[in-house]
């Protein structure tokens, strides 16, 4: 384009319209960019759930039932597995102890492993069902949240000793740590949110989610302080004070939320869910999100990790059975979601 024609536009408004290219947030720009396929866990049950990324690395876990696959973030080939476990769902990893925890729901249990050879190293029971882990740097300990006990099980990372487990009044779900001493875990019965204190363990406050219920899914700008959690019963994501427990905002999202990333490089926060969408929203400010044009992806990529240094998201699915047969009441019925076929398991990576 020549700007410098008799019909040029004026200066100011060429600037104003870089300014607004610019500065639109590349929400709605993600697309598919690989797809890597995986053969049958052993025993043949076909299940994910979380997916961790160790960035500096460039290591991503992907639990896959009675195993955990260890991919290349950046070429997605198979660095190792660490097998054995019957259920797992979450994996931590803590560098200055050189190792990573997975919860095996399946055992009531944590397999401890070395960070640099991958082997198994130890296990820690637990109460009934672990399924998140975190890793809190202010206690230097692991918490996990175990769904059937309605309890947290508080394990020293350095000796792998079991600390406490404390009551959690519900279903525990999924939880972050604020760094500063603080845990918020997602009680998925009560509908409320846990602020339990990584030293005390004391639980300090129970906020309501209204109006999001059955909360599966939680991540934390921490700089800002805000929570994002999101539901399945009602389906929504709200945005939380992280001190006041005041729900600031709330959005409309599609079925089976699983997981919620936020990138402060750029102010995105994600939201997948098992209908095959990622609802994103773009930061203002601390006290104003705006919803984006969300990606589609594939039924099933309900969990999802966010790489800090490309932006990309990584994302697990599997087919399914075929859905049932259409009623006016569900004239597009999706599948049944545990009806996942052995040996289809694969990893969806979307980038800018």
């Amino acid at each position: 384009m020549n700007f410098f024609g008799p019909h040029r536009l004026p200066s100011y408004l060429v600037i104003m319209a870089l300014a607004i290219s610019t500065a639109s947030p590349p929400g709605s720009s993600y697309h598919l960019v690989k797809q890597l396929r995986f053969g049958a866990a052993e025993g043949g049950h076909e299940y994910y759930d979380y997916l961790t990324l160790d960035a500096a690395k460039r290591r991503l876990y992907l639990s896959h039932g009675t195993e955990v696959k260890v991919v290349d973030a950046d070429t997605g080939a198979l660095v190792g597995n660490i097998l054995d476990m019957k259920a797992n769902h979450g994996i931590v990893l803590v560098d200055e102890f050189g190792k990573g925890f997975i919860t095996d729901g399946g055992d009531d249990s944590v397999v401890i492993f070395d960070l640099k050879t991958l082997k198994v190293t130890g296990k820690v029971k637990t109460v009934a069902e672990p399924d998140c882990i975190i890793y809190d740097p202010s206690s230097k300990d692991i918490f996990t949240f175990n769904g059937h006990g309605h309890a947290m099980t508080v394990i020293d990372a350095s000796s792998a000793a079991v600390l406490a487990v404390v009551p959690m009044g519900g279903t525990p779900e999924s939880a972050v740590a604020d760094g500063k001493g603080m845990i918020y875990d997602n009680n998925f019965d009560t509908n409320e949110v846990l602020v339990i204190d990584s030293r005390s363990l004391a639980v300090k406050a129970r906020w309501s989610i209204t109006p999001a219920g059955s909360p599966t899914a939680m991540a934390m700008d921490r700089e800002h302080r805000r929570l994002f959690i999101a539901g399945r019963d009602p389906q929504f994501l709200v945005v939380m004070d992280a001190d006041t427990g005041k729900v600031i905002q709330s959005f409309p999202i599609s079925s089976g939320v699983d997981a919620d990333a936020y990138d402060p490089e750029t102010g995105l926060l994600f939201a997948s869910t098992r209908d095959g969408l990622i609802h994103i929203f773009h930061e203002e400010s601390p006290d104003n999100f705006t919803a984006l044009e969300p990606i589609k992806t594939q039924y099933g990529a309900k969990t999802m990790a966010l790489d800090p240094k490309t932006h990309n998201l990584y994302l697990t699915t599997s087919d399914f059975g075929a859905p049932p047969p259409p009623t006016p009441e569900r004239p597009h019925p999706q599948p049944d979601p545990m009806d996942r076929i052995p040996g289809t398991f694969r990893l969806l990576i979307y980038a800018r």
